[in-house]
């Protein structure tokens, strides 16, 4: 089985976490071998650059190019260290965050320049593209709101002004209606299994997946000794 990249995106406390788990259990479910995984901090290094990055160090701010960067150092690390290999190995990587948070944020939200976002993208990829991004639709006030009722405080980045969130969510949506095929909005206002229903729903489409534990149980039973399909159980 060929492996696929299926990334979630979108503003801050969308639901992210919460549809990758039940994503990860309904996919495996199927049979299916899967792999979650994070940007920033989605290896050693990574997780070195993501306190960087999200900390509040209020006596030493971060320069909006150095962000950029150190967002692409991670990328680049995570691609050859993670989402290369277990692709190649055939599994479905659930990714928290790609290369369109860094356009969202950095240039929507920072107003960086668009072209080097491109640039540093590519390079950090080796041109390496999701197959899906799901982007979790839900208005900038709600996610905020749902963040700050877990009480465990912002992060350097949710602690932005509302306009930069408003600007980065704006970002979100201009790069779904430009690519449409690979990047897929799903309401995210409503309740936590409602959107999962939908997210399996176009995984299901997309993949092939909805006779996908079926098919997978009777190459199974093909393959196996004649003797030994009376001890086999679907």
């Amino acid at each position: 089985m060929d492996g696929k990249l299926i990334v979630f995106e979108g503003v801050e406390g969308c639901g992210k976490t919460s549809q990758m788990q039940l994503c990860q259990e309904w996919l495996q479910s199927l049979g299916i071998s899967v792999v979650v995984t994070r940007e920033p901090g989605g290896t050693e290094l990574g997780l070195h650059l993501r306190r960087l990055l999200l900390e509040n160090a209020e006596n030493q701010p971060i320069a909006e190019l150095t962000e950029l960067l150190l967002y692409a150092a991670d990328r680049a690390q995570h691609v050859e260290q993670e989402l290369k290999p277990y692709l190649a190995a055939g599994k479905y990587v659930l990714c928290d965050r790609y290369t369109d948070s860094t356009i969202a944020y950095q240039g929507y939200g920072r107003g960086l320049n668009m072209s080097i976002i491109n640039h540093l993208n590519q390079i950090a990829t080796s041109g390496m593209t999701s197959d899906l991004t799901i982007w979790l639709d839900v208005d900038v006030e709600v996610g905020l709101a749902r963040k700050r009722s877990v009480g465990e405080g912002l992060d350097r980045i949710e602690q932005e002004a509302i306009a930069f969130h408003h600007r980065v969510q704006q970002g979100y949506s201009e790069l779904a209606a430009s690519s449409p095929n690979r990047i897929v909005r799903v309401d995210g206002n409503s309740s936590k299994e409602a959107v999962q229903k939908v997210i399996q729903g176009i995984l299901g489409d997309r993949f092939t997946l909805n006779n996908y534990r079926e098919t997978n149980l009777e190459l199974i039973r093909k393959d196996t000794p004649s003797s030994d399909k009376s001890n086999f159980s679907g």
